[in-house]
């Protein structure tokens, strides 16, 4: 039979108790008879209670409620009072967590998104900020910062030429409100817009520019690209820069392509050399042409200039032979030995004894040597003028004495 059912033949008391007999006054349960049980029981949840309470209004100064015998209570049995200040307490310590849990910060490089409810509230802006926690959620973005995003591909060029193009995109989350909330993966959006914008404008190049001078161009292009379509997708970002790290013919064909460019250098390098030339023989060229006109232009001003000083020569002539034809005929004769004779390099000697002999000297070599020292001074033309003449007196005085003796021979 259960210890608490009737019939128990005076056993039937409660078994946490000592012997059967309550201690009143919540004193010692150990200390009863009977049957000499001396386990000790669990505590009660009221007296628990009780004296908690009693703590916390000693520690805020409310009314102790004491549980021994001189009590007003009940030793098991809290006050409704006491209850109700527990719970407001207890409330007042969770409203102060909850609203210390609503500060935080936002560093001067970030903003923050507020969603209340899952609705957009706004953004916040650097400095200490508080929202209600539960209610409220804040997500920060680094607006400053510049986020780098790579991209490698082989794309077919206008020309029909596979190129292997490798990218680097710099971008800037811009709009915060944008970049969290309007699309799912910005970053997903704009590997997308950027391979895109990058295959238009590739497709629209033909190779050669792309391999050498074209890479600033193409930059350029695909970032006016790419920056609309971020803008139409609404993004929130902003392109700060594409940079064309490297555009080359596949590997499989890198080596034919290396020596292609290597023979266009070399072709440039010609032209260029070529053209280096042509700039300095062309106006040496020139200049020699003008030289050549101005020779002219003086030999046919001198021509003219000659043949009109002739002209008035033989008038002038002309007029003198007819008053005296045999004079000017002797005079004309004489001028004309002379300038016949004076472009001979020979020299003939007559002897003045009537003597037949002519004889050839060897003057023409001094005569050259005369004509050569064109640039002599006048003193120096002149001492060669006596030293010819001196010599020609030697050679007659020689001439003479030979033909003294032959005659003398002869008798």
């Amino acid at each position: 039979m259960a210890w608490n059912e009737p019939g128990g033949n005076g056993k039937n008391h409660d078994p946490w108790s000592g012997g059967g007999d309550k201690n009143p006054g919540g004193g010692n349960r150990n200390s009863g008879g009977g049957g000499g049980n001396n386990n000790q029981g669990p505590p009660d949840l009221d007296e628990a209670l009780q004296k908690l309470q009693d703590r916390l209004n000693g520690i805020f100064g409310g009314n102790k409620g004491g549980s021994g015998g001189g009590s007003g209570t009940s030793g098991g049995n809290p006050s409704p009072g006491g209850s109700f200040k527990l719970v407001g307490i207890v409330a007042l310590l969770a409203l102060v967590v909850w609203a210390g849990m609503g500060f935080y910060t936002v560093d001067q490089q970030e903003r923050g998104v507020v969603l209340r409810l899952g609705k957009f509230h706004g953004v916040v802006n650097p400095g200490l900020q508080w929202n209600p926690p539960l209610i409220d959620e804040v997500n920060l973005v680094n607006v400053t910062r510049v986020r780098i995003h790579d991209h490698r591909a082989l794309m077919l060029t206008e020309d029909e030429n596979i190129v292997d193009v490798d990218i680097s995109v710099q971008y800037i989350a811009e709009n915060p409100e944008f970049f969290t909330l309007r699309v799912r993966s910005p970053e997903e959006s704009l590997a997308q817009a950027a391979e895109s914008a990058l295959r238009q404008v590739v497709g629209g190049s033909d190779l050669n520019s792309i391999l050498t001078e074209g890479r600033q161009i193409m930059a350029i292009s695909v970032q006016e690209r790419l920056q609309r379509h971020m803008d139409t997708y609404e993004t929130g970002i902003r392109i700060a820069g594409v940079n064309v790290r490297n555009a080359q013919a596949p590997s499989q064909v890198q080596d034919a392509f290396d020596d292609v460019i290597k023979a266009r250098e070399d072709e440039q390098r010609s032209i260029n050399e070529a053209q280096a030339y042509a700039n300095s023989v062309v106006p040496e060229a020139r200049g020699i042409a003008q030289r050549m006109l101005e020779e002219a232009s003086a030999y046919r001003e001198e021509v003219v200039a000659r043949a009109n000083g002739e002209t008035q020569r033989f008038l002038a002539l002309l007029g003198e032979y007819r008053q005296a034809p045999e004079v000017m005929r002797e005079r004309l004769y004489i001028d004309t030995m002379q300038a016949v004779m004076t472009n001979n390099p020979k020299v003939l000697m007559d002897l003045e004894n009537g003597g037949n002999n002519v004889m050839f000297l060897p003057l023409d070599k001094l005569m050259d040597q005369q004509r050569g020292s064109g640039s002599a001074t006048r003193s120096a033309s002149s001492s060669a003028d006596l030293n010819i003449r001196q010599l020609n007196d030697q050679m007659a005085d020689q001439a003479r004495n030979r033909q003294a003796g032959n005659l003398r021979e002869g008798r």
